[in-house]
C-alpha cells in the first residue's frame, strides 16, 4: 500500500541523532492511526498489540484498530488495569504474557493507547520484550501528550519510591488527537496543565504568560480548540527541544523534573492514588518555590504568579500534613540522588531554571516550616 501524502497536522521533530520520530498534532488523528504508522516509515503487514484499558478502549479503540487494520497491520488488543497503584511488574508481566501468546516478533510493534500510565507500562514491556521492539504512543491524556509519551522514559514503580524501575525506549511516533480529551475527567485535566506549567517556567515564558492571560484556563472550553492545540505544540516542542539536547539525562534533561523532586515525595508518602501526579507535581512546583524564594534565587512575586496560576487552574497549591523526618528520608531515596546529595530543579524567572546539588538538610526544613503556615 503507497502512502499518502502528510497529514495536515502540526509535527513536532525529535530531532535524537540515533531514530528520530516526530510528535503529531491534530483534531481526527486518532481515525488516521494507521497512516500514520505508514508515514512513519512502518511497514504494513506488521503486528501490533494495542495496550489500552477498559475505559479507554471503550471509546477509542475500535477507531483505533479499525484504522490499523484498514492499512494492513495485524493487531490484538490487550486491555490492563491503568492508575498508579497499578503501575507494577506485575502487569507489565501480563503485557509479556500477551507478547508471547500473540508471537511478537523483533519486527513487531505495541501502541500504547492510554495515559502516562498505560503509556509507561507499555514502553518498558516494549524495551524488555525480545530485548527491544517498537513502540507507538497514542496518549489520550493531557498529561501523557505534554510530556509521558515524549522522551522515550518508560518504567513502573517501586513500593520504595516511584519509577524506580524502567529503562529508556524511544518511540518510533506520538500521535496526538486533541479531540480525546472531551472525555477526559475534569480533574485529570487540570493535573495535565501542571505540565504545562512547568514548561513555561522551564524554558518559555509565552506560553506561561499566554496562560495567565486566558480568562479560563481551567477546562479546555476555556482554552478553546485553537489555543488548546497551540499549548500542546508549545509544550512538545520545548520536550522535544531538551530530549533531543540530552536524551538518557545526562544533565540538561534533568530540568524537566521541575516541581517533580518535591512532587514525588507527596505522591510516596500520602499513597498513590490521593493525588494525581500532575497535581502533586503542582504542589511540588509551588514548595521548590517557596525554597528558591528563600535562597534568594527567586522573587516573592514570581513566586506567587506561579502559585496564582496554579489556583486558578484549580490545582492544589498548599503542601500536606507529611511528617518532616519522613519528608526527608523520601528525599534521600529519590532516583536523582548523585553521590548522596539531592539535587533540585530550582526557578530563577519565568523561562529560566537551575539544576543545584548544594541544597543542605536544614534548608530544606524550613522550607517544609515555611509551607505548613
Amino acid at each position: 500500500m503507497t502512502a499518502a501524502p502528510p497529514l495536515p497536522h502540526r509535527r513536532i521533530a525529535v530531532a535524537l541523532d540515533r531514530d528520530p520520530y516526530e510528535v503529531v498534532i491534530g483534531d481526527g488523528c486518532l481515525q488516521e492511526t494507521g497512516k500514520a504508522l505508514l508515514q512513519a516509515g512502518v511497514r504494513e503487514g506488521r503486528q501490533i498489540l494495542v495496550v489500552s484499558n477498559p475505559d479507554v478502549a471503550e471509546l477509542y479503540g475500535a477507531t483505533c484498530l479499525e484504522s490499523l487494520k484498514h492499512h494492513g497491520f495485524k493487531t490484538e488488543l490487550l486491555l490492563i488495569e491503568a492508575g498508579e497503584q497499578h503501575k507494577t511488574p506485575a502487569t507489565v508481566a501480563q503485557i509479556h504474557d500477551a507478547a508471547f501468546q500473540h508471537r511478537l516478533e523483533r519486527s513487531s510493534l505495541m501502541l500504547a493507547l492510554g495515559g502516562g500510565v498505560v503509556g509507561d507500562m507499555t514502553g518498558f514491556a516494549a524495551a524488555t520484550w525480545l530485548r527491544g521492539i517498537g513502540v507507538i504512543q497514542v496518549p489520550t491524556t493531557l498529561l501523557a501528550m505534554v510530556d509521558a509519551s515524549i522522551g522515550g522514559k518508560t518504567g513502573v514503580n517501586h513500593p520504595g519510591g516511584k519509577n524506580l524501575i524502567g529503562a529508556f525506549h524511544q518511540p518510533q511516533l506520538v500521535l496526538i488527537d486533541p479531540a480525546t480529551l472531551a472525555s477526559l475527567p475534569i480533574r485529570e485535566f487540570r493535573a495535565g496543565m501542571a505540565e504545562v506549567i512547568k514548561y513555561g517556567v522551564l524554558g518559555d515564558p509565552n506560553l506561561f504568560e499566554l496562560l495567565e492571560a486566558c480568562p479560563e484556563p481551567n477546562h479546555p472550553a476555556g482554552l478553546g480548540s485553537e489555543l488548546l492545540e497551540t499549548l500542546l505544540e508549545r509544550s512538545c516542542a520545548e520536550k522535544a527541544r531538551v530530549v533531543a539536547a540530552d536524551e538518557r539525562e545526562g544533565g540538561l534533561r534533568a530540568i524537566l523534573n521541575y516541581g517533580h523532586t518535591f512532587g514525588h515525595v507527596v505522591e510516596t508518602l500520602c499513597g498513590y492514588g490521593t493525588w494525581l501526579h500532575g497535581e502533586a507535581v503542582a504542589i511540588g512546583m509551588v514548595a521548590v518555590g517557596e525554597l528558591a524564594v528563600q535562597r534568594g534565587s527567586w522573587s516573592r512575586e514570581l513566586a506567587d504568579r506561579q502559585r496564582q496560576l496554579i489556583e486558578r487552574i484549580g490545582l492544589p497549591s498548599r503542601w500536606p500534613s507529611l511528617n518532616d523526618q519522613a519528608v526527608l528520608t523520601t528525599l534521600q531515596g529519590d532516583k536523582k540522588v548523585r553521590d548522596g546529595k539531592l539535587r533540585f530543579v530550582m526557578p530563577r524567572g519565568v523561562g529560566k531554571v537551575e539544576i543545584r546539588d548544594d541544597i543542605s538538610r536544614e534548608e530544606i526544613l524550613r522550607c517544609l516550616e515555611a509551607l505548613k503556615s
